[in-house]
């Protein structure tokens, strides 16, 4: 297509996408024509409008397409006015099953931690309040929004490459996974083909040649050709050795020769085809000493090219006839790539250096490392290197076994300062897209993911933020409501009326947080890493009472416990044990050893004339005492969850005491404590649930909130219906809920996890 007939085209889906917007109703809790839940967002981005203005809130609480974040990845351009669709894009894999009203809920919170908005004080332009009142009201947030993903495959992402058709047409992406898949995707990142179960294990390598031709490689031994012919794919296999696997796929030009396809496998042979043919085709290499022996032809200036292979840290130079020495590294090789400039050549070890050599030279010309090292902290191995035009210039890409990218400039191999986070785990390979502004990068990795990247210095070189996983989080029951959350050997305290923080116990690593109350003032209680637990004044930092001492290993919870003979304090541990305490002499009132395994979670109950406690564990059973009496209340409940994450007491309106369990098998149970029956069973098909708290509701109602991998799950604890789902995106591993002191008719919601803490504001009269 010619560049008239492009914007030409352009232009009919802009002005589709203009008339289109108008016709979303204002009130997002309205349903769109299913028209506009489908294709209004391809016609905006097809206009090159694809913006907040064009593709509303309103509109995204509907959407049907499920293709916003793929969408928003092909896009060549940045826009300031993608706010609600950056965070919906960040959220829409894991929400493609809730409902308007949960979608308006994580959307407004995925907003508010996207764009890091304080809680008290939002300019105006920011703001942009959604029309429609939701269930929750972001209060504080520090946690990190996942990036958009441009596709996400069932399986582990483990090879990709860019196919170019001779014919003009526009390059596909070849993807490959650890269950042998091959899928075939076009820019926008829409499958053109139905994925082809290929290899019987995983695709180790994918390899794109000229024409369309596609050139795969797996754990199966087996080496394969694929082509695109009139429509369908058609495969065929070229190369296989029994009991073994593809260590590595290169081509190779001998001078005088045609070129050659070369396999290596992890029995340290090397297999030559040619490629017209595909015949065998002679070559004088001996066998490999190394199973993971990687291959690469470079090209030099006076013709054919140089056959570069690594065994274990060294990199080789063969010429046709003899190999030699060339360069040697402080690692194992594990990636191998050859540069555009003629005799020149990239390496990425295990070590994570990144190092420039240059055939003629003889020599390594430069070497950068992918992270700063750090102490204690082992070196992350560099798993891929590719080759990218900045501005017209070459630079090459490095990828970690930490899921991050990092950019340098070439011939020089100077970085650009700060590190890309793509993925939440190692990155497996990654390719270049061309774009009509600029090119993109595509990088898949063990999270299942394929994002998508423009190549320039503003996406690389964003200063690097450190994000430490939250170890330990309270919320105090009494106004002024604080939070406290212990990360990185420090607790935050955020007040949530005035939007202050300060840190306090810093260089103490703490494993669990309570707000106990001792003469009158409102303490901090934290478990620490000497398996002691002390009590200190939030406003002087200063510890007040003695420590308290009883734990063989680490401890994991710690509640406050109310009492006929006033505030204690429990704590729990995975030496099996149980602890009751006065916080205000340090003393050792109690101590449950009934457990089998580690302790996993305590929850506290007080009414009237009873106050009880309860814990569960890794042996799966839920065990409750009487905090006046220290007597275990009834008999040990022997659940059949597997492990017992979280426990929440909860007493409905229709009268008695339950008890709810958040499970490893994923469910949610509650259970009758005086009949030692499960009462109802609540499931929401999110994994593992880690957390579970019970929030108090108006008219004697209560409600259940659980995480589970991707989303916080609310039901209602009499029915089991389902409330809300705020889709998050990762997982949350601890849940608090405190009544709202300021409103009788909303809570405070703390939750933590990976991702980093945020505070809730629910809305009963909503739910």
């Amino acid at each position: 297509m010619t560049e008239a007939n492009e914007a030409y085209q352009r232009d009919i889906h802009r002005q589709i996408a203009e008339r289109l917007k108008d016709l979303v109703p204002s009130d997002p809790t309205l349903p769109p024509h299913p028209y506009l839940r489908r294709h209004l967002a391809e016609h905006a981005a097809q206009g090159e409008v694809f913006d907040d203005d064009h593709v509303t809130p309103g509109l995204l609480a509907w959407e049907s397409s499920s293709q916003v974040s793929r969408l928003l990845a092909a896009q060549d351009t940045t826009s300031e006015r993608r706010q609600w669709l950056n965070a919906w894009a960040a959220l829409e894999p894991f929400a493609l099953n809730t409902g308007p009203l949960s979608r308006l809920s994580s959307l407004h919170l995925a907003r508010h931690a996207l764009l890091r908005l304080p809680s008290q004080t939002v300019p105006a332009e920011q703001a942009e309040p959604l029309s429609t009142p939701v269930p929750v009201s972001p209060l504080w947030s520090d946690r990190v929004v996942p990036n958009p993903a441009w596709t996400a495959s069932p399986k582990e992402v483990t090879a990709l490459a860019t196919l170019r058709a001779s014919d003009g047409t526009a390059p596909k992406i070849a993807t490959g996974d650890d269950s042998g898949t091959l899928r075939l995707l076009r820019a926008d990142g829409r499958l053109t083909h139905i994925p082809v179960e290929l290899h019987s294990g995983a695709i180790t390598h994918l390899l794109a040649l000229r024409g369309g031709l596609l050139i795969t490689a797996g754990t199966d031994g087996r080496v394969m050709a694929v082509k695109e012919e009139d429509g369908q794919l058609t495969h065929r296999q070229i190369a296989r050795r029994q009991k073994t696997w593809v260590s590595s796929l290169t081509t190779y030009r001998p001078d005088g020769h045609p070129p050659l396809l070369l396999a290596a496998f992890s029995d340290g042979e090397v297999e030559s085809v040619d490629l017209g043919r595909f015949h065998p085709r002679p070559l004088s290499l001996g066998p490999l000493d190394d199973f993971s022996a990687l291959l690469c032809g470079v090209p030099v200036a006076d013709g054919g090219d140089r056959l570069l292979f690594s065994v274990r840290d060294t990199v080789y130079c063969y010429d046709g006839t003899t190999a030699e020495v060339h360069s040697r590294h402080q690692g194992r090789v594990r990636a191998l790539i050859a540069l555009s400039q003629p005799g020149h050549y990239a390496v990425g070890d295990e070590s994570g250096n990144v190092t420039l050599c240059g055939l003629d030279a003889d020599q390594v010309l430069a070497v950068g490392r992918h992270d700063a090292l750090q102490a204690g902290r082992s070196p992350s191995p560099v798993t891929s290197l590719h080759q990218v035009s900045v501005e017209q210039k070459s630079a090459l890409v490095s990828a970690a076994g930490d899921g991050t990218l990092r950019l340098w400039h070439l011939p020089s191999l100077k970085p650009v300062a700060g590190s890309l986070a793509a993925h939440t785990a190692p990155v497996n390979a990654m390719t270049c897209l061309p774009g009509r502004h600029h090119d993109r990068l595509l990088s898949g990795g063990a999270d299942h993911i394929v994002r998508s990247w423009p190549v320039d210095e503003a996406t690389f070189g964003q200063k690097p933020q450190t994000w430490n996983s939250v170890t330990a989080s309270a919320v105090s029951p009494t106004a002024p409501h604080r939070l406290a959350v212990a990360r990185a050997s420090r607790v935050i305290l955020r007040d949530l009326v005035s939007g202050t923080e300060i840190t306090r116990m810093k260089g103490r690593r703490i494993s669990a947080l309570a707000w106990p109350q001792i003469g009158g003032r409102r303490l901090l209680a934290a478990a620490l890493d000497d398996l002691s637990i002390i009590c200190v004044d939030p406003e002087t930092n200063c510890q007040v009472g003695p420590p308290m001492a009883g734990h063989d290993l680490p401890i994991r919870r710690l509640v406050t416990l109310p009492s006929a003979a006033g505030e204690r304090l429990a704590s729990a541990g995975a030496d099996g044990r149980v602890c009751v305490w006065d916080p205000s002499t340090g003393e050792r009132l109690a101590l449950f050893d009934d457990h089998d395994l580690t302790v996993r979670c305590l929850a506290t109950h007080q009414a009237a004339e009873l106050r009880l406690l309860a814990s569960g564990g890794s042996d799966g059973n839920i065990r409750i005492w009487n905090a006046d009496t220290l007597e275990q209340h009834v008999p040990t409940l022997k659940c059949d969850q597997g492990l017992i994450n979280d426990l929440a007491f909860v007493t409905p309106d229709d009268g008695g005491l339950l008890i709810a369990a958040a499970g490893r098998n994923g469910t949610l149970k509650l259970w009758a404590p005086a009949t030692q029956e499960p009462v109802r069973t609540m499931t929401c098909n999110d994994g593992e649930l880690s957390a579970v708290t019970s929030i108090p509701l108006r008219y004697g109602r209560a409600a259940l909130a659980a995480a589970g991998k991707t989303s916080v799950h609310l039901w209602d604890a009499t029915t089991g219906q389902p409330l809300l789902q705020i889709v998050t995106g990762s997982p949350v591993t601890s849940l608090k809920t405190v009544q709202d002191s300021g409103d009788a008719s909303s809570s405070i919601l703390l939750a933590s996890g990976e991702a980093g803490p945020s505070a809730v504001r629910l809305h009963h009269d909503l739910l």
